[in-house]
């Protein structure tokens, strides 16, 4: 007998930032349960999927879910209720009709999202598999090589760096465990290297060490001296990522850098700045190197520089088919970033994954800046095969929870390492 959904539960919970969120239960008629939570994100695209908050500024700042909360308790089980669990696509059409709006401003695209997450679960539950081969199933073979912010700045930090996240990538060693453990250490030795500079080692959102630097660059000339100290080579076993997270930095058609010398510069002129970068570090991922409205700043770039590196798309593309077929056509950027919140529905997130993957786009699945401890994107990363993830630095239990599931998914299921093999252009 097919497994039918009997109820849907949702409930106030508090992510990474100590903010409101939601969490699901999705509960089946014979009493099996899936529960899922919902990430938030603090750099947000202009064009991501709703998250509804309350506005009431008598809790919690105004940024309470309880309006979300109460359409899953509400039209969402209603709706759902009686419906196979197996059924994901469907659950997931039925639940965009039932919102209504084309950015999932009806119900919020939380409670949405939350739901999906939670049915998907639960489905995975009854059928007694991982979530990874219920999504993958056999063609599933890769583990995904880890991008690790080990350094914040930007809005993930309050410090004076303009570039929002410096990671490392631990992309030349044979096993997930091993890469993980090279990065561990060279993050140790980073954080030695700052109390030697008489440095703060307090964290950001995302559990990089976030104090003021000299400039822009300092933070590369540092990770390179870490990655010696803990014994391993500069991009030949840990390479460099950024996430430049430059719609932050844009307005009125100009990038308005505070660091060092505060300035503004134009679209060529970060690109010249990141080509310098490339020729002295050994980086092979740049994000939201431009901003999410600057076209022809991507061109360029990625005309100038797509032949060397990786350019990710975040803001630009916010999960959404539509916006990766604009920058397909118009020849920008050759990766995309997927966060299943900035689309609402786990359908639509395979859907980005899948017209990337048939137009040559790498793929990242990342974690938001407030995290909860669900792991669901290690397996989506795993599912997909991605061969990347991208979910902070190895410190807090929100970050540490989606890499210890990849160790055990590494234990129990015999799948190869990602390493440099998507970073080669």
């Amino acid at each position: 007998m097919p497994s039918i959904i009997a109820n849907l539960i949702a409930r106030e919970i508090l992510d990474s930032r100590g903010m409101p969120t939601l969490e699901v239960d999705c509960v089946l008629d014979d009493g099996t349960m899936g529960r899922a939570s919902v990430p938030s994100g603090a750099s947000t695209g202009r064009f991501e999927a709703l998250e509804l908050r309350d506005d009431d500024p008598s809790r919690y700042l105004g940024r309470g879910v309880l309006k979300a909360v109460a359409n899953v308790n509400g039209p969402i089980r209603d709706r759902l209720a009686g419906m196979r669990v197996t059924d994901l696509t469907r659950i997931d059409a039925v639940l965009i009709e039932l919102d209504g709006t084309p950015n999932k401003s009806g119900l919020g695209a939380n409670a949405i999202l939350g739901t999906s997450l939670a049915v998907c679960r639960a489905a995975s539950v009854a059928a007694g598999i991982c979530i990874y081969r219920l999504l993958g199933g056999v063609g599933t073979k890769l583990l995904p090589t880890p991008q690790l912010n080990v350094v914040n700045g930007g809005v993930h930090a309050s410090n004076n760096l303009d570039v929002q996240e410096f990671m490392l990538i631990p992309a030349g060693f044979n096993t997930f465990r091993a890469a993980l453990r090279a990065a561990c250490e060279t993050y140790q030795h980073l954080r030695l290297l700052l109390k030697e500079s008489r440095r703060s080692t307090a964290v950001g959102d995302e559990g990089g060490f976030a104090p003021d630097f000299e400039d822009n660059e300092e933070p590369l000339r540092l990770i390179i001296q870490a990655i010696e100290k803990a014994g391993y080579k500069p991009g030949e076993q840990v390479a460099i990522g950024l996430d430049v997270a430059a719609s932050g930095l844009y307005k009125d058609g100009v990038y308005r850098l505070k660091n060092h010398k505060p300035r503004t510069v134009k679209a060529a002129e970060l690109v010249d700045l990141y080509e310098q970068w490339l020729d002295k570090y050994p980086i092979v991922s740049v994000e939201d190197g431009l901003a999410e409205d600057d076209w022809e700043g991507w061109r360029l770039m990625t005309e100038r520089l797509g032949r060397r590196v990786q350019l990710v798309g975040d803001d630009i593309f916010v999960t959404a088919v539509e916006r990766l077929k604009q920058g397909i056509a118009r020849n920008v950027a050759n990766a995309v970033l997927i966060k299943p919140n900035q689309v609402g529905t786990i359908s639509q997130t395979l859907d980005c994954v899948r017209l990337a993957n048939e137009q040559g786009y790498r793929t990242v699945i990342s974690h938001r800046s407030g995290e909860t401890t669900d792991h669901f994107i290690a397996d989506l990363a795993v599912a997909v095969s991605s061969g990347q993830i991208k979910t902070g630095a190895p410190c807090r239990a929100e970050r540490v929870a989606k890499y210890n599931r990849l160790i055990r998914i590494e234990d129990e299921d015999t799948l190869g390492y990602a390493g440099f093999a998507p970073f080669r252009r």
